[in-house]
């Protein structure tokens, strides 16, 4: 994720001058979490065991585990040690923003490798028969982008389509793109085209972190819009657009594109509960769940799993319940 501290704060410093009822929250609170609650740019899934499992950015693909989904413990990480090719892109080894899924018998991990404010980045797969942590055998490179290119390989979420495999990702850079996937591999087809999905009209496009879910007819966008990583100044929020097409155009509930800078919103911060982000959508029994992180106003700024029902409308959009 490319961050710009400078628009956190400046962000941070217009919603204070704002009155206390326009700051004032609609939205409910995560549910209790306890045990080990600090995470960021989480993904979720309830493995075949019944475990669920978190993973998120920290250490080598950080790892929590559940047998409820409320009380969670510290798992370590992904991997015992980060891959020789991860310092190509990354000189601490330190991967950001995984995605989950589950497909052709197995668990699939994508994860980005990149330093902070370049272009010069990497999405990369591991897979798992279990989806546990320190069962991850890394499969290397999907998709790769650079200081040339006028996107950012990372944050990768993965989606299905018409018997086709896709993944959405981007951060700042001109915002959201897609490309195809081999689904033997998992890789990127060579020479596929990189379709944009979400932008928005100003500079430095700050919108990152895609997630998208199909329901029904449509396939929903969940970004994240605004500035992360600056703990009580961040002003990350998580906004959604939906298509017909995985492919786009995505669109708001009012028409307007996200190109555009379209995208109704869904979750902002509010209360303790400061910059809310780095989402993912996970089904557990038959319910969507919305996984993100939030900066803890009342713990100077950690950042916290927050989890939330969502609901659908009659005219078929998410809300947080």
């Amino acid at each position: 994720m490319k961050h710009l501290r400078i628009a956190a704060l400046l962000a941070a410093a217009v919603l204070a001058l704002l009155p206390a009822t326009a700051q004032a929250a609609t939205y409910p609170d995560p549910v209790r979490i306890t045990g080990q609650q600090i995470i960021h740019d989480p993904t979720v899934i309830r493995l075949n065991s019944g475990e669920y499992a978190a993973y998120s950015t920290g250490g080598v693909i950080g790892a929590r585990l559940s047998t409820d989904g409320r009380h969670w413990n510290d798992a370590g990480n992904a991997f015992a040690s980060p891959p020789s090719w991860w310092y190509q892109y990354n000189d601490t080894g330190d991967p950001w923003a995984p995605d989950i899924s589950y497909r052709a018998g197995r668990y699939w991990l994508y994860y980005a490798v990149s330093s902070w404010g370049t272009n010069h980045s990497a999405i990369g797969v591991a897979t798992s028969a279990s989806g546990r942590p320190g069962t991850w055998i890394d499969q290397g490179k999907v998709f790769s982008s650079e200081t040339t290119d006028s996107w950012n390989a990372i944050d990768p979420a993965i989606t299905s389509a018409g018997g086709r495999l896709w993944m959405a990702f981007g951060s700042y850079w001109t915002g959201i793109r897609m490309v195809e996937l081999n689904r033997t591999t998992g890789k990127a087809i060579s020479g596929a085209t990189v379709h944009h999905l979400a932008t928005r009209p100003d500079a430095p496009y700050a919108v990152e972190g895609p997630y998208i879910l199909r329901r029904g007819g449509h396939y929903y966008l969940f970004a994240s819009y605004d500035a992360c990583c600056a703990g009580v100044n961040s002003t990350y929020k998580i906004r959604v657009g939906r298509s017909t097409s995985v492919t786009g155009p995505y669109v708001d509930s009012a028409g307007r594109s996200l190109l555009s800078g379209g995208g109704d919103l869904l979750l902002a911060g509010h209360g303790r509960y400061v910059g809310t982000g780095g989402q993912s959508v996970f089904r557990d029994r038959g319910q969507d769940w919305l996984a993100y992180h939030y900066y803890d106003a009342q713990d100077a700024g950690t950042p916290k799993l927050g989890l939330n029902r969502l609901a659908w409308t009659a005219s078929g959009w998410p809300r947080v319940a």
